[in-house]
């Protein structure tokens, strides 16, 4: 009998070798992971083929976006109408694709970055987000700034909010984001350890604190899904720091943690969670950016698991 993964009412099964490449297609790492409308599974990628398209089974259906992206993809987010906006820190844009892989709209000037730490959009930006009530896109931008920049829905400027440092409404490195039905707006701060919440217009309102390097964020009915990180540099290789799931409620009380202490790429383990999501039965997809972490550093360098299933157990 498989094990089972989870606390209080979320409890998860491990699908064993879930999605089912074509010869010759590799991942190389999964920054992000989306569900559409249908619960078909899109897997961004650091390969030759950007998206990769699967149903809820692990059948493969399809790729998108060759030719429009550098190596150093970073975030996914599929809004409610099954349109993708897709985060690209290596040529500074922002996506939009229909489901079908058609682009309908770049934000930035690719190739040209802002001024680094300037605060004017996009230096290496991390994820976008649409806000449900007015359409307008949320952005956050990343490593190369400490901001969150706000466009309406056809890619016009509105405002920014953010500064680096360590106080309420600053960041070090606004990582993810998402936003609810009231139009509170949680943003990801990687390094802080922490979720920061706001406002629509950039107004602080709480944060939660002593979430271990939180990389990865997804909404979905009453709860936050944050995947975390591993250690830092010095430290990565200690048991307990990161590499797990955590699910929250609405306040920021965590209701739910699953994720070996020991790193790894079998049932219950994680190395590297970047991009997570949910789909309509409450199973949660994990993207991992395992190369970069682990794989990498190997000799010789190799690929590991970089995506994962967890089917929920009601």
């Amino acid at each position: 009998m498989a094990e089972v993964y989870g606390e209080n009412g979320f409890f998860y099964e491990y699908v064993d070798g879930w999605g089912t490449l074509p010869d010759g297609m590799t991942y190389v790492e999964c920054p992000g992971v989306a569900v559409d409308s249908k619960d078909n599974v899109y897997i961004l990628t650091r390969g030759e083929h950007p998206v990769i398209v699967f149903d809820k089974e692990g059948n493969f259906l399809r790729t998108f976006g060759e030719g429009h992206f550098s190596n150093r993809t970073h975030g996914l987010y599929c809004a409610f109408d099954d349109t993708l906006l897709i985060a690209d820190d290596g040529i500074h844009t922002i996506q939009k694709f229909s489901s079908n892989g058609e682009l309908l709209m770049e934000i930035g000037e690719r190739d040209h970055p802002s001024p680094r730490w300037g605060g004017e959009p996009f230096n290496r930006p991390t994820s976008a987000a649409i806000m449900p009530s007015n359409g307008d896109i949320y952005i956050s931008d990343g490593y190369g700034n400490a901001r969150i920049h706000v466009y309406t829905g056809d890619g016009k400027y509105k405002f920014s909010w953010g500064s680096s440092g360590i106080d309420a409404g600053q960041f070090i490195r606004p990582h993810n984001i998402a936003i609810d039905e009231n139009d509170n707006v949680y943003v990801v701060d990687r390094e802080p350890h922490r979720v920061q919440v706001f406002d629509a217009k950039g107004n602080f309102k709480t944060m939660w604190n002593n979430i271990h390097r939180p990389d990865s964020m997804m909404l979905w009915q009453d709860h936050i899904y944050i995947g975390e990180l591993n250690g830092i540099a010095g430290v990565d290789d200690a048991p307990g720091l990161g590499h797990r799931v955590g699910i929250y409620d609405l306040d920021g009380n965590l209701v739910c943690r699953f994720g070996s202490p020991e790193e790894g790429s079998g049932p219950g383990q994680f190395i590297a969670p970047h991009g997570i999501t949910v789909d309509s039965e409450g199973s949660v997809y994990v993207a991992e950016v395992s190369y970069t972490i682990r794989g990498s550093h190997m000799t010789p360098p190799q690929e590991l698991r970089s995506i994962s299933k967890y089917t929920r157990k009601w």
